[in-house]
């Protein structure tokens, strides 16, 4: 999966966070078909902050908690990993505390499939979307949605710098077990 040298998750909890952002080869990041939208923003702050590749900008919520960001897919799509990118340093008490990540059809039937508790991160946090059972290495989703729940130092309001997210890469050749990749082998991969 990704690497989380500086990252200790136990119980749910996760404290540190990677200065790089660094993903597997067999991820594709997924953001870029989805529709983004988010339950509130402070103007200059909005949801474009959060994909634009910029640690120097952010989604700035406005309103009351949870604050949401829904990630809407057109097809049923095979989601990995969840990787947001959040900094106490900076942000101190508009900092997410405890994060909850659920998937769904649509609005009407989210499912919390992962909660965590963010302990003063700093960096890029990796969520796995994998289950307890080892053959569950994915979710199957036309919505995603990320809450936040609370944030560090009882604060109301919340700065996410970064969110990305990332599925499987797909198989190039329908119905062939395996990827080849040089040229050769896929002109000769089937029989005519």
């Amino acid at each position: 999966m990704a690497t989380e040298s500086s990252e200790s998750e136990e119980e749910g909890k996760i404290t540190g966070g990677n200065q790089h952002l660094t993903v597997d080869d067999d991820l594709r990041e997924m953001g870029k078909i989805a529709a983004w939208s988010v339950s509130s923003c402070k103007p200059g702050n909005s949801v474009s902050s959060l994909r634009d590749d910029n640690l120097d900008t952010y989604w700035q919520s406005d309103g009351a908690q949870p604050h949401l960001v829904n990630i809407q897919f057109q097809k049923k799509v095979k989601l990995q990993l969840v990787v947001l990118y959040v900094d106490f340093k900076l942000d101190e008490s508009y900092t997410p505390s405890k994060i909850s990540i659920r998937a769904g059809d649509g609005f009407h039937n989210l499912k919390d499939i992962k909660t965590v508790e963010l302990v003063k991160p700093s960096g890029w946090i990796y969520l796995s979307l994998s289950g307890n059972d080892p053959r569950e290495t994915f979710v199957n989703t036309f919505m995603l949605q990320i809450a936040v729940l609370s944030n560090h130092l009882n604060g109301r309001d919340t700065h996410v710098r970064q969110i990305k997210v990332y599925g499987p890469q797909p198989n190039p050749i329908p119905r062939q077990p395996f990827q080849f990749t040089s040229r050769e082998f896929i002109t000769y991969s089937t029989v005519r």
